[in-house]
């Protein structure tokens, strides 16, 4: 049975912006999908949860298939799942370099993979990738190669598939987050890394949330890296 409601897919979902995301979501009315390899069962009707590793091709597979089992269709993909590793390019290790190319990219192109096709033979839908304003220009003081590596390539292929499919009816944007007060950061080290942004803060969860809620309502939008960082991307 085909719902009457429309359901998003959120990645990363346990905790921090992925947890946030799928609130919003809810809150809206949405059905979600949401996978993590940490999450636990859901007792919402309307929200399920897939446990998995997101650069396992395999849990792309899964997760399409819970949507398509519960709700009978998917409208918006959100790529959330990430990790960060910030340190000077020779202080990368290898095991740095598989883990980020697993988490950032595999886990993009793996479930992207199985829910284009979803989208296509409606006729329509949405997919956001997170991606990050550090991606998109380099500092001395915050060296971070494979965020740009991993990030930047999400940028790009965010524009790739928005053109792909410009005309199929799926839209493809990107969200690019400045640092946002979530558990990846000590809160001791807040007030540091608010002072990184014009606006001298940290971005809220909420903050990521509304902008991934206005993509989605932006019909006319594909393409789009929105900026969500208190000003960086404008210059320091």
């Amino acid at each position: 049975m085909v719902s009457t409601k429309r359901i998003a897919v959120v990645t990363g979902a346990s905790q921090g912006l992925g947890e946030g995301i799928v609130r919003a979501f809810r809150a809206r009315g949405y059905g979600v999908v949401a996978t993590s390899r940490s999450i636990r069962p859901s007792t919402d009707p309307d929200l399920v949860t897939v446990a998995g590793d997101i650069g396992d091709p395999d849990t792309g597979k899964r997760v399409v298939a819970a949507a398509l089992e519960r709700f009978g269709r998917i409208d918006t993909l959100v790529n959330n799942a990430g990790i960060f590793i910030g340190k000077p390019f020779t202080d990368y290790t290898e095991e740095d370099y598989r883990l980020k190319l697993r988490t950032n990219l595999d886990g993009f192109f793996f479930t992207t993979r199985q829910v284009i096709p979803v989208l296509l033979a409606q006729g329509s839908g949405h997919i956001v990738q997170i991606t990050a304003s550090t991606a998109e220009f380099a500092s001395s003081h915050a060296p971070a190669v494979l965020a740009m590596l991993t990030k930047g390539g999400l940028n790009s292929a965010t524009r790739a598939l928005a053109i792909e499919y410009a005309r199929r009816g799926v839209r493809v944007n990107a969200v690019a987050p400045g640092v946002i007060k979530t558990p990846m950061h000590a809160p001791e080290k807040y007030e540091l890394l608010a002072a990184t942004h014009p606006m001298n803060r940290l971005g809220e969860i909420e903050d990521i949330a509304r902008a991934v809620l206005y993509l989605e309502d932006a019909a006319f939008s594909t393409g789009e890296i929105l900026h969500v960082d208190g000003g960086l991307i404008a210059g320091r």
